[in-house]
Parts: structure tokens; sequence; C-alpha cells
């Protein structure tokens, strides 16, 4: 019950937060720059508020401490690790659209930059892990209900590639209002109930509260987006979902909840191949995978409804596959 009233109060916060910065933002002068190569419907939206991610961020911080306040002084702070690593992520994020609104152009940190700090970032949270007992080392594999036990080198290796693949395939998938957005909430939903009926509340009180925050978030970045979350927030997401992948001990999981982060990944290797073996042709008519569909003539209000869908169905199956492990 603690994490539903944890997740009520994040969405009221989410919502009162982005109704006040929404005016900050605008003073500041923070607006999205829209890439030139984009699609050129895209160019109304120069100018409106980024950064909108510190308010779902911020107001699921403020609940999980208030909702977990009990467990942390009864000594658990799993909760924390999982949400500290999202904020790592979230603040190199802040860091890349703060140079983006700073020198006015789409382009922040360098690739380099952001890779070698996600790559910091990542080995860190997998120490604190295995420092506590949560990281195993052994690979659970859904549905078959089997446990590899795997090299620790080779693990840690393996966790930090899909750490870092994995929040950037989150931030790719924000390319249209609402679409990380609703397709990380249920997602989250999805972690939230693996974590409660595996009997770690504490780690659920995390998903619990980014529901809510998400959906409070939604009134001002549905389609017409009044304020984007920027990498600030997608960058935050995706550690975070990362984060209770590894957390909860089954980031094959990831495969399946994470299946649309994954598609607008491939789209993007599979185009740029493509292009260069075929020297000019195309698979896509543009990459994300979600500007594809655009460019077919797909409402933005229609793909995030099909994408979330997808999602949504893709939870399902993999909580039908991991229930083995609860």
């Amino acid at each position: 019950m603690i994490q539903v009233f944890a997740a009520l109060c994040a969405f009221v916060l989410s919502a009162l937060f982005g109704q006040l910065l929404i005016p900050v933002l605008r003073a500041l002068k923070a607006g999205q720059s829209i890439r030139e190569i984009g699609p050129k419907w895209h160019a109304g939206k120069s100018g409106t508020p980024t950064m909108g991610g510190v308010s779902f961020i911020a107001a699921a911080l403020l609940s999980v401490v208030a909702f977990g306040w009990r467990d942390m002084l009864a000594g658990h702070f799993e909760h924390l690790y999982a949400l500290g690593f999202a904020m790592i992520f979230g603040i190199i994020g802040f860091l890349d659209d703060f140079m983006k609104v700073k020198f006015h152009r789409n382009l922040g940190l360098t690739a380099l930059q952001k890779l070698l700090l996600q790559l910091a970032a990542a080995a860190g949270y997998l120490a604190i892990l295995r420092a506590n007992g949560s990281l195993s080392g052994e690979l659970y594999i859904p549905f078959v209900q089997v446990s590899l036990p795997v090299n620790l080198v080779v693990y840690i290796i393996f966790a930090m590639f899909v750490i870092v693949g994995g929040v950037n395939a989150v931030n790719l998938t924000d390319g249209v209002d609402g679409l990380a957005t609703s397709v990380t909430i249920p997602v989250m939903a999805f972690f939230a109930c693996a974590a409660y009926l595996r009997g770690q509340g504490t780690i659920g009180l995390v998903p619990s509260a980014m529901v809510g925050a998400l959906a409070g978030f939604l009134l001002h970045n549905r389609h017409p987006a009044k304020m984007f979350m920027g990498d600030t927030g997608s960058l935050f997401l995706g550690g975070l979902v990362c984060g209770l992948a590894f957390a909860l001990d089954m980031p094959l999981v990831l495969l399946l909840v994470g299946v649309i982060y994954i598609a607008e990944t491939l789209s993007v290797i599979l185009q740029v191949a493509y292009f260069k073996l075929t020297h000019g042709k195309r698979i896509f008519k543009m990459t994300p995978i979600h500007h594809h569909f655009e460019m077919l003539g797909w409402s933005e209000v229609k793909i995030v409804l099909v994408f979330a869908a997808v999602t949504v169905a893709a939870c399902v199956l993999a909580f039908i596959g991991v229930r083995g492990r609860m």
C-alpha cells in the first residue's frame, strides 16, 4: 500500500513542479534547439522549454525519501542505490542540456565525454551492488528459470555494456512528445510489481514513485508538449531502468520490457550500416524508428499510443517469464 501512496504523492508533486518549472525555464530561455536533419515539421517545437526532467526527478526523490524514511532508519538503503545511480546519469544529462542551452546548439557534451562518464558511473554502481550482495554474478534466464554462473570480470564487462547501451537507447526514444514518458511508465510498473512480489518493497518504492512522477510529467509533456524532459530526464530514466534490472538481478528482462528502446537503437544501427554498405540507400525513411512512422503519416499521438501498448504487452510477457523468480 505504501507504494501506491508513494506513486500518488509523486504524481501530485510532479504535476505541480512542472507547472512551476515551465515559466522559469522560459524566463531562462532554456529552449530546445531542433536538429536541422530531423523532420521539418518539428521546427515548430524549437524554443519549447527543455530540462523538464528536473520536475519528475525531484518529485520521485521527495516521495521516495518521505515514504522510505522508516526503512532508512532501519538501515535499509537499497532503494537509494538505484535512485542515486540514476541521478548521476541525470546530472550528466543536465550538463549536456546546459551546454546546449548556453551555446544555443543541439549538441552538448561530446560522445567521448558522455561515454567515459557513463562507464565510470556504471562501474561504481556495479561495485556497490556486488558489495551489498545484490549482484550475484549469475545470469538469470527468464521463462526457463535457470541461472548461469558467469566469470565475474566477464559479467561486469557485460553489465557495463548493457547499462551504457540501455541508457542511450532510452535517450534515443525521447524524440516525440510524450513517447519516452509513456513507454517508461509500464516499465516502471513492471519493476514495482516484481520488487513487491519478491519481498523487496524498499527497492519497489523507487519504480512506484516513478510511475506517479512520470504520469504527472505527462500532463505537460503530452502532445503538444509544453515542456521536454531533455537529456536530464532521458538519461536519468535510462539509468533507472538499467539500475533496477541489475538491482533485482534480472538484466535479461530488459530484452522484453525495453523492446521499444531496443527497436529505436537497432533502427539507427541498421540504417547507418545499410547506408554505408549500399552507398546511400536506406531501410527506413528516417531514424530513430519513431520518425519513420511520422514520415509514413502517423500522428505523434498514434505513435505514442502504439509504442506504449507494445511495451505494456512486453511487460506482461516479461512478468510471466520471471514468475519463477518471485
